[in-house]
């Protein structure tokens, strides 16, 4: 799938060229966060065939304060580049293009494997708690204006370093109680100044991070962002917040959005057995802007992916538990969908 085809030439594909594998943690890398060998192995494996359009590689650190766990890749400094272009290597051969996940953990990063106090864009318990994930009550320390500059400038030297990698494009993590999705909902964000209160000060960072990375990538590197674009709690970001959200976005340069969850991560309370659990969200935001959007969430059968494109949910299906459990599962899709058309 060539990554820069815009929303018409991508709707215009089939499903076997829309096929995306989200970013799914492994807990592979190595203590320093570099790449091991059972992570080459592991997206080796994944990417054969070729089956998978674009594999997104798995949320990986921009900063030690901001490192989400144990066994987590890096992209915190520029030691990192060269085993990460045996990744994106490994993948390229096999077919597939990929991009890299960037991330700060914000609150949610836990001290035990930092090594440091977390931080936040404000002083809340941390969102882990939502989602019964973590049994901490330390609250994070609220961030200063010079301290988000900084989180910014770390976010721009990541993404230089994923195209130096030699990646297809980069994806900014903004989901899953996340710093930036810490940002984004009301219920994690009590700041009162640029960075708090109305929808466009609580994305002010994201659009501030676009804006760096787009100066470092250049105009024909990719940028994808992953937005949480509901919390599914009293309170909490709304997708009426997310289809503004997504339009501004995309006036700041983002090509692509790939559609999640909130505080909550990437499920619904009570959709159990649900496929494209996100499609209402990600139909809402579809009809907000031009840019591709991608649609994960339970998906597991390829006839309900097709279905789900020839509705108009998404322009692209994100397949990750059913990859997870079976590497094959792209490969057996894509024969299916040939031999229903031959």
């Amino acid at each position: 799938m060539a990554l820069l085809l815009k929303s018409l030439q991508v709707r215009s594909l089939s499903l076997t060229n829309r096929l995306v594998m989200p970013p799914m943690a492994t807990a592979k890398a190595k203590l320093d966060g570099k790449v091991s060998q059972e992570i080459l192995d592991y997206y080796g494996e994944k990417s054969k065939g070729g089956y998978i359009g674009l594999i997104i590689i798995e949320h990986s650190f921009i900063c030690q304060q901001g490192k989400a766990g144990k066994g987590q890749l890096s992209i915190a400094d520029d030691s990192m580049v060269a085993d990460l272009k045996n990744l994106a290597e490994v993948i390229h051969k096999n077919g597939s293009k990929c991009v890299m996940q960037i991330n700060h953990a914000g609150g949610a990063a836990e001290k035990e494997v930092t090594g440091t106090l977390s931080v936040g864009p404000s002083t809340v318990a941390n969102p882990r708690q939502f989602r019964g994930e973590s049994h901490l009550t330390d609250f994070p320390q609220e961030l200063t204006r010079q301290e988000i500059m900084k989180i910014i400038t770390e976010f721009q030297n990541a993404a230089r370093r994923v195209k130096e990698a030699g990646f297809d494009g980069v994806e900014i993590h903004a989901a899953h109680g996340y710093l930036l999705n810490q940002f984004f909902s009301p219920l994690t964000n009590k700041r009162t100044d640029e960075y708090g209160g109305t929808l466009i000060n609580r994305i002010r960072i994201h659009l501030e991070i676009i804006k760096a990375v787009r100066e470092v990538v250049g105009r024909d590197f990719p940028i994808l962002l992953r937005l949480g674009a509901e919390d599914y709690l009293e309170g909490g970001a709304s997708i009426e917040d997310s289809m503004i959200a997504a339009w501004e976005f995309e006036k700041a340069g983002v090509d692509m959005l790939d559609i999640s969850g909130g505080l909550l991560g990437f499920g619904i309370p009570g959709v159990a057995g649900v496929q494209g659990y996100f499609a209402l969200l990600t139909e809402a935001i579809k009809k907000k802007v031009s840019i591709p959007v991608i649609l994960t969430g339970g998906i597991t059968q390829v006839d309900v992916a097709d279905q789900l494109l020839a509705d108009g949910k998404a322009d692209l299906i994100g397949v990750g538990r059913a990859i997870l459990a079976d590497s094959e599962w792209a490969k057996h899709a894509v024969e299916s969908l040939n031999n229903c058309s031959s």
